[in-house]
């Protein structure tokens, strides 16, 4: 789970030379408070130096430049994802070693080699996963501020919308069809069923607002109705699936790395 702040605020005046050695200064009056963005959009590219040590041009510049990769992406088949989680022989066959034993022990345990598997997995899960939030984090922050990304036309910017929603889907889909079956032999958190496990309570939750998004989405495509980007942020903020989105690709990933399971030597 990520921490956001509540409130970052701009001053209005300068502060003395002395009072950058604090890590913490009074609230000033007359300080704009300025809402940061419900997700991060990015988690990597801004540091905590000084502000005037930071390029900021070259980190937007950067940022330009992933969004516009994320975009030329999603524009690719979702079946390469399958071929990427599905295609190493070495991980299937462990897979299929823990699919054929018998599972005793309350707590699971792995074996150093079903430990490297799983951990290696999550490596790739964690792959799509950062693609997911990029995707995300384009299309929310045209809403927040009202305005599509710079030099994207309205097919390009419906078109990733759907092919979000197109990946994410394929994704749980492949995940509930091939992967959890598997890793809930050792793991109960990949258990579905009448008592599904919060992961899989979870992709329902999400499915539930991508729905409405997509019915969204497809209608202004079809030209039925104009895009509105008021109405697209009430999309995605009903329900919040979002926020259950956003902690569910933490989640998963933490779980399917193995670090809550005893690792046999």
């Amino acid at each position: 789970m990520h921490m956001r702040p509540h409130l970052l605020t701009l001053l209005l005046t300068g502060l003395p030379r002395a009072s950058i050695a604090h890590t913490y200064t009074p609230r000033i009056p007359g300080a704009i408070p300025i809402p940061i963005l419900e997700h991060p959009t990015c988690r990597r590219n801004f540091t905590c130096a000084a502000p005037l040590r930071q390029d900021f041009s070259t980190i937007m510049a950067d940022m330009a430049k992933e969004a516009q990769a994320e975009v030329n992406r999603l524009a690719e088949p979702c079946e390469k994802e399958g071929e990427i989680l599905e295609g190493n022989q070495a991980r299937d066959a462990a897979l299929k070693k823990v699919e054929e034993a018998k599972v005793e022990e309350k707590l699971p345990k792995l074996s150093a080699a079903e430990f490297r598997v799983y951990n290696s997995m999550a490596e790739h899960m964690e792959y799509f996963h950062n693609h997911f939030r990029q995707s995300w984090t384009i299309l929310k922050t045209a809403c927040d501020t009202n305005r599509r990304p710079a030099n994207m036309s309205l097919k390009a910017f419906l078109s990733t919308g759907l092919s979000f929603l197109q990946h994410l889907e394929t994704h749980h889909s492949i995940e509930e069809a091939h992967i959890f079956p598997v890793l809930a032999r050792k793991m109960p958190e990949f258990e579905n069923g009448r008592n599904a496990a919060e992961l899989l309570r979870q992709h329902k939750e999400i499915h539930v607002g991508m729905e409405k998004l997509e019915a969204y989405l497809l209608s202004v495509k079809s030209g039925e109705r104009e895009l509105e980007l008021r109405v697209m942020r009430e999309r995605m903020e009903a329900g919040g699936w979002g926020d259950v989105l956003w902690t569910h690709l933490d989640q998963e990933v933490k779980t399917l790395g193995g670090g809550e399971y005893e690792e046999v030597l």
